[in-house]
């Protein structure tokens, strides 16, 4: 159970320095953020509450690294979008004409 732990705390980090590259102020919030919830939960001892945050940490690292883009400001009403390159996916055609079911 603690090698899990301290997996996911390891690859929280490893994600946060990825996901808020060149951005010194969203890095330190983000290391610090992960370093309170696991400092706050660091005495719990029940498996399946142990198992439950696990699962929440998880969910985190996966929603930082498919969904966060960071954007800078060019000028007053501006964003720069700067997607990573794991982040971009095939773009899928729509299709405008509905198709019947069968």
């Amino acid at each position: 159970m603690k090698q899990k732990v301290l997996q996911l705390f390891k690859t929280l980090h490893r994600t946060r320095q990825q996901v808020f590259k060149n951005d010194a102020r969203a890095l330190e919030a983000a290391r610090i953020k992960i370093n309170e919830e696991f400092k706050c939960n660091k005495t719990e001892t029940s498996p399946k509450k142990i198992e439950e945050l696990i699962k929440i940490g998880s969910d985190v690292e996966l929603i930082l690294r498919t969904s966060v883009i960071q954007g800078i400001h060019t000028d007053h009403n501006t964003l720069k979008l700067v997607p990573r390159k794991d982040l971009l996916i095939e773009n899928v055609p729509y299709c405008d004409a509905p198709t019947q079911k069968q």
